[in-house]
C-alpha cells in the first residue's frame, strides 16, 4: 500500500515545511550571490549615502510632514496664500492661451479674495487687492504681443546665421 502523504498540521508535516523554508532561504540568496557576481547591485542611486530619516528623531507626524512636502500642500492661512498667488499670477496668466481662460482665472482669483475679506477666519488680514480684469487683459495681451515678437526675431537671427554658414559641400550646378 502506498505511503499517505502527511497532513499539514501533524509534526511531520510541520518538519517538511522547515526543511522547505530553509531551502527556499538558501535558494533566494543564491540568487542574491549570482545577482552580486552579475554586478546588479553596483552604481545604484544612493549607494553609500545614509538613508533619509533613519538616525533621526522619533517623529509621530512623520508621514504628515512627508505628505505636505510631497504634495506640496499649503498649509497657509487665506490671507498669506493669497499673498502668494497674486505674487504668481502673471506668470499663470502668461501659460494661458485665450482670453476666455484669463478671464476665468481673474474671477476666480478676485471671488477668493471677496471670499477671505467676508470670513474672518482669524490669522493675518487679507491686504491682497483685487483684480482689474480689463487691464490685467490688456497687459496681458502686451505681454503675449512682445513675446511673440521675441521669438520671431529669434526665428529671423537664426535664419539669417543660418544662410550666413557656408556648406561644407560644393554644390554642382548643372
Amino acid at each position: 500500500m502506498p505511503e499517505k502523504p502527511e497532513r499539514p498540521g501533524s509534526e511531520a508535516g510541520k518538519a517538511v515545511a522547515a526543511a522547505r523554508m530553509q531551502q527556499q532561504h538558501l535558494w533566494v540568496d543564491l540568487q542574491v550571490r549570482q545577482a552580486m557576481e552579475r554586478g546588479e547591485f553596483d552604481n545604484l542611486p544612493g549607494a553609500g549615502k545614509p538613508i533619509e530619516g533613519l538616525g533621526g528623531d522619533d517623529d509621530p507626524d512623520w508621514w504628515l510632514k512627508r505628505l505636505v512636502e510631497r504634495e506640496k500642500v499649503s498649509v497657509l492661512p487665506p490671507a498669506l496664500a493669497l499673498r502668494t498667488e497674486d505674487r504668481e499670477l502673471d506668470a499663470r496668466l502668461d501659460e494661458e492661451n485665450t482670453e476666455t481662460a484669463v478671464v476665468k482665472i481673474l474671477e476666480d482669483f478676485n471671488r477668493r479674495i471677496v471670499e477671505a475679506r467676508r470670513q474672518l477666519q482669524g490669522g493675518p488680514p487679507v491686504i491682497t487687492p483685487l483684480r482689474e480684469i480689463d487691464e490685467e487683459l490688456a497687459a496681458w495681451r502686451e505681454r503675449r504681443t512682445a513675446r511673440r515678437e521675441a521669438q520671431a526675431a529669434a526665428v529671423r537671427a537664426d535664419a539669417g546665421s543660418r544662410q550666413e554658414r557656408r556648406r561644407w559641400w560644393p554644390r554642382r550646378r548643372k
